[in-house]
């Protein structure tokens, strides 16, 4: 890089809020002033309090300057997300810049409120313990107070120049009306912010759905749209930045069981030792037996395995297990594999993905069991079903874990669910599990409709379960329709007669 493109670049700061950097594309330009704006609940104050504590664990120190909330309210209700403010403080790592309205205290009018002493606190504040950022929450609560808008703007300004002249990097929450429709109740963007970031906490189908959108970011690159986040305890503010996902990961030649001996020979010689499985089926055709054979053939060959569960218990999953003589405790036991189960409605689709990767990196599984996906389809959008799947797929993908997803479909004989349409283009392999109805009586079949990278049979073959598991047998020769949903026989001289038009 010339020295002249030297002297053009804008450097970021790399803020340390999960997901946010991916999809800022380094994090905040350094030395700027951002405008973070949302409805109430949207989370502008978590976001304003994590940048300044991913600052602090790596060495940057940090000035909050609030204008709303005390600094101990603000102390106690950042506890729970695991940062000592107070311990910050007494570091000389965290100070407080308090210009929150204190109880009993006339209300200002115009004339009387000048921003200049607030200046002078804040560069004071700064230069004392050296701090990189700034965090000011929130701005609404200044121009509520304060009739003069115009003084503020510009008190603001001089604010923002300060801190630039500096190099601090700074955030300014303020407050919007609605979710969709002006940046700002109080129009800061244009006089203050070199970036904008908007936070939104939208109802819809009776669920907030969280999201965040960097509107303005002046002469830099970053990610566009609406993107999903989640806060959670112990963590805070996380950022799930799908569009960021990249087709990178490697690919696998090995092949591992299924853990059923006639499946592999179905599949050519087992599943990709990277692939993503989806087993599709009616209740009760054997999906949950199919994925406890899957964790079963990997602990067998060493290999640490984890499940997911969404429509069980764990008692349930454990006793089905025996019931096919297999001992999930004793595989618990040995460290080799760990059940977490979980309904689907207890959190939002973010949380559950966000849980399920902190997981997947603590046990650091080579095989990943879902039971099942549509548990979780049901108790969402589309949209953010979608989004789901294709950031958990890019997740296994990355670490070049074998998964398996079972899902339900919507008829007991044939059909199709929606999940399928939703994630049957991220998946390597399709095990489809049906009832068919041959002569009054139901029967199980089961074939493999997808196995990417690999020659596979194509045949519906008939199955049985019993105490050792799945047994997969002959094919269905005089039955067609199974797929479709309505099976129907056909008798030994008609296929013969259609076998011979094929000939010719």
């Amino acid at each position: 890089m010339s020295e002249r493109n030297e002297q053009n670049y804008i450097e970021k700061v790399i803020t340390g809020i999960p997901g946010f950097d991916l999809l800022s594309e380094g994090g905040l330009p350094k030395g700027r002033t951002t405008l973070v704006a949302g409805t109430a609940g949207s989370g502008k104050t978590i976001f304003a309090c994590q940048f300044l504590a991913e600052g602090i664990t790596e060495g940057q120190h940090g000035v909050f300057v609030t204008f709303e909330e005390s600094p101990k309210a603000i102390r106690k209700n950042m506890w729970g997300f695991g940062w000592d403010i107070q311990q910050w403080e007494e570091e000389g790592k965290w100070v407080f810049v308090d210009a929150s309205p204190k109880q009993g205290e006339k209300p200002l009018v115009s004339g009387e409120y000048d921003l200049g002493p607030l200046l002078a606190r804040i560069e004071y504040a700064t230069k004392r313990i050296n701090a990189q950022r700034v965090s000011m929450d929130s701005l609404g609560a200044v121009f509520s107070a304060v009739p003069d808008s115009t003084q503020i703007r510009g008190d603001l300004f001089n604010i923002a120049v300060a801190l630039r002249e500096r190099e601090i990097t700074a955030i300014l929450t303020s407050e919007r009306t609605q979710d969709y429709g002006d940046i700002s109740r109080y129009s800061v963007e244009e006089f203050v912010a070199d970036n904008v970031i908007i936070l939104r906490n939208v109802l819809a189908a009776e669920k907030r759905h969280r999201t965040i959108e960097i509107l303005k970011y002046r002469g830099t690159s970053h990610q566009h749209g609406e993107f999903p986040f989640t806060i959670i305890p112990e963590q805070g503010f996380v950022v799930i930045p799908f569009s960021t996902i990249l087709l990178e990961q490697r690919s696998s030649n090995v092949r591992i069981t299924s853990g059923n001996a006639e499946l592999d020979a179905m599949c050519g010689g087992g599943f990709f030792r990277d692939s993503i499985v989806l087993v599709s089926g009616a209740t009760g055709t054997g999906k949950t037996l199919r994925a406890t054979e899957f964790i079963a053939g990997g602990v067998k060959n060493g290999e640490r395995c984890l499940l997911f569960a969404f429509e069980e218990s764990r008692e349930q999953l454990f006793r089905n297990a025996v019931g096919w003589n297999i001992d999930f405790a004793q595989m618990e036991q040995g460290g080799m594999l760990k059940v977490v189960c979980r309904y689907p409605e207890t959190t939002g689709l973010e949380n559950h993905l966000v849980r399920m990767q902190q997981l997947i990196e603590e046990f650091q599984p080579q095989r990943v069991a879902v039971d099942s996906i549509s548990a979780l389809e049901r108790s969402s959008s589309f949209k953010k079903f979608r989004e789901f799947i294709l950031s958990l797929n890019a997740l296994i993908k990355q670490g070049q874990i074998a998964a398996l997803f079972t899902s339900n479909t919507n008829s007991l004989i044939g059909g199709r669910s929606i999940t399928e349409a939703h994630i049957s283009t991220n998946t390597d392999s399709i095990i489809l599990l049906r009832y068919v109805e041959v002569y009054g009586e139901i029967r199980r079949g089961l074939t493999v409709l997808k196995m990417r990278g690999s020659m596979h049979d194509k045949e519906i073959r008939e199955f049985c379960i019993d105490s050792q598991g799945m047994h997969i047998g002959r094919p269905f020769r005089n039955v067609t329709g199974i797929l479709a949903g309505n099976p129907s026989y056909v008798d030994e001289s008609e296929i013969e007669r259609l076998s011979g038009l094929f000939d010719e």
